[in-house]
């Protein structure tokens, strides 16, 4: 029987884990991914690895390795986004945050993610454009993580902190340019968000896919909205169409905002029109769909082996 087994992250223990567990077929998000894992297997585990293959030999035969990058639900996505009630909350946010420039950040409060990088960007970019003082809100959705753990704590407060200084710098007459919402929220109520933001910002500093990137596009049906995307994310591999930025260089991420906010709509059409067809058409299904694909080839593919072998047995005369 041929087992499916899906890895996200790549060091010796999960190669170790994944291999042991008896996986047949081991499935990461991008290419480098396969590439550090076969490392793994072949410099720590001391494992035969065919590159050509991207086989990995163990004693009960080769396990296969493959890149299949994550999809979403987008019709999911794109229905909810189309109801009257997202359509009608939407507004509903866009009113209350009273500006024309809504920018969003979605992610877990996780040091990973970049919030803080993130936040310094729009600490840049008030600093460099005025005119956005009063024009301009960043919601950031912060969903809270091992909040037990005392590392945990301190990111929180950080981040907290340094909200708190950008809100006293360039705050005034109740305005304030970032909203932090340490909160968790369903998905509905974030869907309300992607559809009021102009602006979805990814600046995770590792990221195996990042599946917001998606999710923002696939709600975007009035084909309009910009996507920053950290160049460490797995999505940037596909999402060519976004406004790629490497998270540690502050200036590029707070000109990567500026010219989201200033972007024509022709030019957010095109490129969320693009990056739409991608999401559709590689979607959850598809990604399952190609995982199970390649588990029957490999089943069919050690199935003819097996005849194989057998028939040479039978083939070969006994001795008298």
């Amino acid at each position: 029987m041929v087992q499916v087994k899906i890895c996200g992250i790549c060091d010796a223990s999960s190669a170790a884990a994944a291999v042991e567990a008896g996986a047949d077929l081991i499935g990461f998000h991008t290419r480098s991914y396969v590439v550090q894992f076969l490392n793994c297997c072949e410099r720590i585990l001391g494992l035969r690895v065919d590159r050509t293959r991207d086989e990995v030999a163990t004693h009960r035969g080769p396990v296969r390795v493959g890149v299949f990058p994550l999809g979403i639900p987008a019709d999911y996505f794109a229905t909810l986004a189309a109801s009257p009630r997202v359509q009608e909350r939407t507004q509903r946010i866009r009113r209350a945050l009273r500006t024309p420039h809504v920018v969003l950040g979605v992610d877990r409060l996780d040091y990973t993610k970049g919030i803080l990088e993130r936040f310094l960007a729009v600490e840049r970019l008030l600093q460099q454009h005025a005119e956005f003082i009063g024009r301009f809100v960043f919601v950031q959705i912060a969903a809270p993580s091992r909040s037990a753990l005392e590392e945990y704590q301190h990111f929180e407060a950080r981040v907290r902190t340094l909200a708190a200084r950008i809100n006293a710098r360039f705050g005034r007459d109740g305005y304030q340019p970032i909203h932090l919402k340490v909160e968790h929220h369903p998905p509905q109520i974030v869907n309300e968000y992607y559809r009021a933001a102009n602006v979805c910002v990814v600046t995770s500093l590792h990221d195996g896919m990042n599946l917001v990137a998606k999710e923002f596009i696939a709600s975007r049906d009035d084909e309009q909205g910009v996507l920053v995307l950290s160049q460490f994310t797995g999505a940037a591999r596909e999402l060519h169409d976004a406004l790629l930025v490497n998270p540690y260089h502050g200036e590029q991420c707070a000109e990567a905002l500026y010219r989201a906010l200033i972007m024509p709509a022709d030019e957010q059409r095109v490129r969320m029109r693009s990056m739409r067809r991608l999401v559709q058409e590689f979607n959850v299904y598809r990604w399952a769909g190609a995982m199970l694909l390649d588990a029957a080839r490999l089943r069919h593919r050690r199935r003819v082996s097996q005849r194989i072998v057998e028939h040479q047995r039978e083939a070969t005369p006994l001795p008298e």
